[in-house]
């Protein structure tokens, strides 16, 4: 079985559990990446007992379709965790049937289990059952010519021994040992490449969910680190506010000094100006006064013999 994974989902975006259609080997097409998700229930019970709906997962699971080139089969396959949910081989008998608008199901005798998906939309579940319908058609291609290619190798087989003389000893009825093991062999080899494959499956989902857990820790760190520096930045803020309303304060006491300091200079300039009038007025005085004693004196002298 090949490795190589081509997707080739719906692309619903509304419902509940993630389904994707998953092929390998030659005949997967190549399609676009989507997903869908859908209400995947189960009923343990025959195909014909009526039991109430069960959620066959109680988180969301992916389920696969993918082509078994080994066994020449088509399957559909889930896995939750170390769990196998559904492991449904496809035959061109079953049939896939629209239970309501927005359900649906198929019977697996082999499995003796009934599968239903809830979808969000009458849209989602028609597009659903025409890959259902093209899967199955896949599948009976795929038993017609294994059928025909085991015809041919039986016919050519038949002639051989004709031609060739039997020199081999009888078998009892189910057949010699030799013949059981070839029988078992090759179905043995195939449970036991599926089993690791999904052993496989399960590994990488761990080692998947571990790496989304170192990232989610590594987020969570960062953000308690960004909500402390946004504290810290709170804080700071109220300082700074804290500190702008003292300069304020500050600065209106400033404002105010100042214009009590240029009233008193108006004032000591206006002192200054009448002590310059009365300086003046001192000086004309001291004039008059002495001009007056110069006149007295001449006066006097006038009278004298």
């Amino acid at each position: 079985m090949t490795s190589d994974t081509n997707f080739d989902t719906l692309g619903l975006k509304d419902a509940r559990w993630m389904l994707s259609w998953q092929q390998h080997g030659s005949t997967a097409t190549n399609g676009s990446s989507r997903s869908t998700r859908l209400e995947l229930m189960s009923s343990r019970s025959t195909p014909t007992t009526k039991k109430n709906w069960v959620p066959a997962s109680k988180q969301a699971v992916t389920v696969s379709y993918f082509f078994d080139s080994t066994r020449n089969s088509y399957r559909i396959i889930s896995v939750d965790g170390s769990k196998v949910i559904i492991n449904s081989t496809i035959t061109p008998n079953m049939t896939f049937t629209k239970t309501s608008q927005k359900f649906g199901q198929w019977a697996d005798s082999r499995a003796n289990t009934v599968f239903g998906l809830g979808f969000a939309s009458e849209q989602q579940l028609s597009k659903f059952a025409e890959k259902f319908q093209e899967v199955k058609e896949s599948a009976k291609l795929a038993r017609d010519k294994s059928q025909e290619k085991g015809e041919t190798m039986s016919n050519h087989s038949q002639e051989s021994g004709r031609e060739t003389p039997s020199n081999t000893q009888p078998s009892s009825i189910n057949g010699t040992d030799d013949e059981k093991i070839s029988h078992v062999g090759p179905e043995a080899a195939v449970l036991k490449t599926e089993n690791e494959r999904l052993k496989s499956a399960v590994e990488q989902s761990n080692t998947n969910a571990k790496k989304w857990e170192t990232e989610l820790q590594t987020l969570r760190e960062n953000n308690a680190r960004l909500v402390d520096a946004l504290q810290e930045s709170s804080a700071n803020v109220e300082s700074w506010k804290k500190q702008l309303s003292t300069c304020k304060e500050e600065s209106d006491a400033l404002r105010s000094k100042i214009a009590e300091l240029e009233a008193q200079c108006n004032e000591a300039n206006q002192e200054k100006q009448k002590n310059a009038q009365l300086s003046a007025r001192v000086k004309e005085l001291e004039i008059e006064l002495q001009d007056k004693e110069t006149i007295m004196h001449s006066h006097n002298a006038s009278f004298l013999p």
